[in-house]
């Protein structure tokens, strides 16, 4: 048995967090999975898992391991797409981190038509609002809805968006349209916990940045919850406006504070330095950037 098998096989335990649910999910068994293990161990000479009955723990030998050999497999991957792509051929597995924001709009739908456009290439997908370390956790590629600050990883704009302040039309007769952001913090706010700024929501004036602090009678880390209650007449929502399109659209929301608010995010393919950028992640990311520029210049579904 050659080394990179077994290292393959210590790289599925790990991310699955067990030899149980690897075997699970990968359709080998769960005794195959101990034995390669336990090769790698005999060869390395060191213990890379500790093993009792009801915990499953990495030594300090077994997460240096793990990260460089996540490295080299993909690199290998990666350098064996590369030759496949001068065949055009893509094919394989891309993990993918994104946040729910953009998973549970209708943007969202970007990826089932990926997958339809391209069913050689299959999307396992992790919706996280948090930055995950990409090369630590072993993601191919994120998709990040922010301001791209410096960064040593590589990031290709795919699509422009903008934050919209709105509520409903009841909320605006019962309180009165805002005319500049320092009269949310006297206002009931809906805030969505995915966001960075929370509570702290960041608009402009004159070139200068504006922060006021919000408070309001929901908290959620759901964008159709925000806007749910937003509709509702609970308080003002700052959210996407991927995610208030339809309900802008209808009229259901309102925008306000249009002139305060910075024109600066955009929703970003983020990737890991690599010497060989696989090509399954190359037309994934191609893909959506065509899909955005068709989403953009068309009406709302």
């Amino acid at each position: 048995m050659d080394t990179l098998t077994r290292m393959r096989a210590y790289i599925d335990v790990v991310d699955s967090e067990g030899f149980s649910a690897a075997a699970r999910k990968n359709g080998r068994s769960k005794a195959l999975l101990s034995k390669y293990v336990r090769e790698l161990e005999d060869e390395l000479g060191a213990l890379l898992i500790n093993r009792t009955t009801r915990q499953f723990s990495l030594t300090e030998a077994g997460h240096t391991y793990f990260r460089r050999a996540n490295e080299i497999v993909r690199d290998i991957d990666s350098l064996a797409d590369s030759v496949r792509d001068s065949a055009g051929d893509a094919r394989g597995r891309i993990r993918l981190t994104a946040p729910r924001s953009f998973a549970d709009a209708e943007i969202g739908r970007s990826l089932v038509d990926f997958l339809h456009a391209f069913p050689d290439i299959a999307l396992d997908i992790s919706l996280d609002d948090r930055f995950v370390d990409l090369v630590e956790e072993g993601f191919d590629l994120a998709i990040r809805i922010t301001r791209m600050e410096d960064s040593t990883l590589i990031a290709r704009k795919i699509a422009s968006f903008g934050l919209v302040a709105c509520a409903s039309p009841a909320f605006i007769a019962r309180h009165g349209e805002p005319m500049h952001p320092s009269t949310l913090a006297t206002l009931p706010c809906i805030v969505d916990t995915n966001s960075r700024t929370r509570n702290a929501w960041r608009f402009e004036e004159g070139g200068n940045p504006i922060s006021v602090s919000v408070a309001g009678p929901l908290e959620a880390n759901s964008p159709l919850t925000t806007i749910r209650a937003a509709e509702a007449g609970l308080g003002v929502a700052f959210i996407p406006d991927f995610n208030a399109r339809d309900a802008l659209a209808a009229g259901r929301l309102v925008p306000i504070l249009a002139d305060f608010i910075p024109a600066d995010r955009g929703i970003y393919a983020i990737y890991p330095h690599r010497r060989y950028l696989p090509a399954r992640v190359r037309v994934f990311v191609d893909f959506l950037a065509k899909w955005f520029r068709d989403y953009q210049s068309g009406p709302a579904a």
